[in-house]
Formats: C-alpha cells, sequence, structure tokens
C-alpha cells in the first residue's frame, strides 16, 4: 500500500491520504471543488463545482497512474438531490461508456460548505 499525493488536486484537510495504490487499483478520498493552487472553493453553482471536482480527481489519478478512464466506481456526496441533473451532465462530461458503478446520495453538510465531493476506485 503506498499513499498518493500531488499538488494538483486539493490537499488534506486532514489525518487522510489524497489516495492510495493498492497494488491494482486506486482508492482516492474525497474530492471537492477546490482549487490546488489557492485552497479556495471553486464555483458558486453544482454544475460549476462538480466541473472542478472531476478535473481535481481527473488530475489526481493521472498523477497516481492511473485516469478517469479506468473508473470503475464513484460514489458522489451532493447537498441537494435537486442538482442531480445538473450534475449528471458534468459526470457526462468526464466519464463514457461504460459509465463506473456509482451511488450518489444527499447529505447535510460537506467540508467547506461545498455542494459537491466524489470518491472514487480506478483500475491502475
Amino acid at each position: 500500500m503506498k499513499e498518493i499525493s500531488t499538488d494538483r488536486a486539493p490537499q488534506a484537510i486532514g489525518p487522510y491520504s489524497q489516495a492510495i495504490d493498492a497494488g491494482d487499483k486506486i482508492f482516492t478520498s474525497g474530492v471537492i471543488p477546490v482549487d490546488p493552487a489557492t485552497g479556495e472553493t471553486v464555483g458558486e453553482t453544482a454544475q460549476e463545482q462538480a466541473r472542478q471536482v472531476f478535473t481535481n480527481l481527473k488530475a489526481l489519478l493521472s498523477d497516481a497512474g492511473s485516469g478517469i478512464d479506468k473508473v470503475i466506481k464513484t460514489v458522489v456526496f451532493i447537498k441537494n438531490m435537486d442538482d442531480f441533473a445538473k450534475i449528471n451532465e458534468v459526470y457526462a462530461e468526464f466519464f463514457s461508456k461504460p459509465y463506473p458503478a456509482r451511488s450518489c446520495v444527499e447529505v447535510a453538510r460537506l467540508p467547506k460548505d461545498v455542494l459537491i465531493e466524489v470518491e472514487a476506485i480506478a483500475e491502475k
């Protein structure tokens, strides 16, 4: 097991790793819509924030020796289920068939009060 750390994705804001290389798979922690260079939240709408999340996730997976095209499972946490369709539009910009397996849940609150957080499992 090996820790993955990159400055091209938001830094961990607690005692956890950005991702873990577990041999043939990469497991990411939750990725939020934060600009890795400034630490500031990007976007005010669910779509803007989702685009930043998937941009960050793509960079993290790339630096881990994987890629967004190798994602097999995602878990999407959203603040408001009314944003589900808007987030799906952005999701489809980053993923293609066969789409990863996915869970999506509405939660009361996310770190930094963002609207979306995504974790992923990818093949290496």
